[in-house]
């Protein structure tokens, strides 16, 4: 089938993320709260005679172009439940940083899925659809829902949350990026390492007051609620963080935190204005890579072209 589809999709950071011991199938327990993120890829999908991936953008080299890529797991297994064969050329316009904690590659493979459905005129429930998503990985499903879910299980299981208003963020992009499989190897070094390594069942609560705190509107209510167990296996694989989080409080931040299993930072400023005035203080100082601003939630994998 010729022509194509393109769907936009955001980036998300983890307002809390909570993370229980390691299950018997090699994963986490999680109890996390996402927020999806004005800051955004673009993935089209379009017919062809084999399937292939390009990627453009800013480290661009840092994405596989091969059938590993998520977005290409993606197309080939929405192909494998539709019956079809995935002939198709994936093009993905990266803006969302790679290896940086925001999803990015969850990202491509939900814009995939939500393009490729489009185009290839699939009549697929939005439930068949998150079980593929799952399938793929524990962000997946958030990256195609977006706004503000609460994830459990290993974060794919997830619940609607009630949010009211824009949050504003400064997010600082590192030069370099963190895997996300070391960060959890790390995690559960420290906590071996601490006599830790069973956390109570209480690491893995609900953020209740979080979630109440998101829906009433109140940005000083939700900055000191901000955490993530994560963090402090990211700063012991990238010490530099430590200053990161320090220069973006120091220039205004409300709070700052380290995007799910980093390295990038994000910092909840008290609105828009705000955000500008901290981004360009942080621009100066040397502490990251890349600045930028975003606000959330918002939607998930949305199409914003067919042809």
């Amino acid at each position: 089938m010729m022509g194509g589809a393109t769907a936009r999709v955001p980036a998300k950071i983890n307002l809390h993320l909570g993370v229980g011991p390691l299950r018997d199938d090699g994963y986490h327990e999680l109890s996390t709260l996402y927020c999806a993120l004005s800051l955004y890829d673009e993935v089209t999908v379009r017919g062809d005679d084999a399937l292939s991936v390009t990627v453009r953008g800013e480290n661009r080299r840092q994405v596989p172009s091969d059938a590993t890529n998520l977005a290409a797991r993606a197309v080939v297994a929405l192909a494998r439940h539709a019956g079809m064969d995935p002939h198709v050329a994936i093009t993905i316009d990266k803006t969302i940083p790679v290896a940086g904690g925001m999803a990015g590659g969850s990202a491509d493979a939900a814009g995939a899925l939500v393009a490729a459905a489009r185009l290839w005129r699939l009549d697929i429930a939005r439930d068949e659809l998150l079980a593929i998503a799952a399938e793929l990985g524990s962000d997946v499903p958030f990256s195609v829902v977006g706004g503000a879910a609460l994830g459990t299980g290993r974060g794919e299981q997830l619940l609607p949350v009630l949010h009211r208003g824009a949050l504003h963020w400064v997010l600082a992009v590192s030069g370099s990026g963190l895997s996300t499989p070391d960060v959890y190897r790390e995690i559960d070094r420290l906590r071996a390492r601490d006599g830790d390594d069973q956390p109570a069942a209480a690491g893995v609560a609900r953020p209740d007051e979080l979630m109440q705190a998101l829906a009433s509107g109140d940005v000083r209510a939700v900055a000191p609620l901000l955490h993530n167990d994560l963090q402090p296996a990211a700063l012991s694989l990238q010490p530099m963080l430590r200053r990161t989080l320090r220069a973006g409080r120091e220039a205004g931040a409300l709070a700052g935190i380290v995007s799910g299993s980093g390295p990038t930072c994000a910092f909840l400023c008290a609105d828009e204005d705000a955000a500008v005035r901290v981004a360009a203080e942080l621009s100066g100082s040397g502490v990251a890579k890349a600045v930028r601003t975003a606000s959330g939630p918002v939607a998930g994998a949305r199409l914003i072209a067919v042809n």
